[in-house]
């Protein structure tokens, strides 16, 4: 059992991982545990659950991006969910490994999180 709630809604996510690869997914709840964690040391309790909230949304669209890109090779709709969660990161190449491919999706992402939570702060 997982003593910290921010961390036992991450990890008991199974949507966060559905149809990914042990590694693939392994980087993305690494990434997820990592924010929660910086994001306790940070904030108020209320704020960061609110803040895990959205990055666990987020994980499951990049978990579907990188599945739907890599895995199942349906770029057209990895594109159409790419629009549509207005990701800023550019389109990877055809053959790119799913590993790699979630290890640089989530570094930008990452840049893109703090970078939000700073523009926050100032306003």
């Amino acid at each position: 059992m997982v003593a910290n709630p921010l961390l036992h809604h991450i990890l008991s996510d199974e949507r966060l991982t559905q149809g990914l690869g042990d590694a693939e997914a392994r980087i993305l709840v690494e990434w997820l545990v990592e924010q929660a964690e910086d994001l306790m040391k940070q904030t108020g309790e209320t704020e960061a659950a609110a803040e895990v909230k959205w990055l666990c949304r987020r994980g499951r669209a990049l978990a579907r991006f990188v599945r739907l890109w890599c895995l199942e090779r349906s770029r057209g709709a990895a594109g159409q969910l790419a629009a549509a969660e207005r990701f800023a990161w550019p389109l990877p190449k055809a053959g790119a490994d799913p590993c790699e491919l979630m290890q640089a999706i989530v570094s930008w992402e990452n840049d893109q999180f703090w970078q939000r939570r700073r523009a926050k702060a100032v306003a």
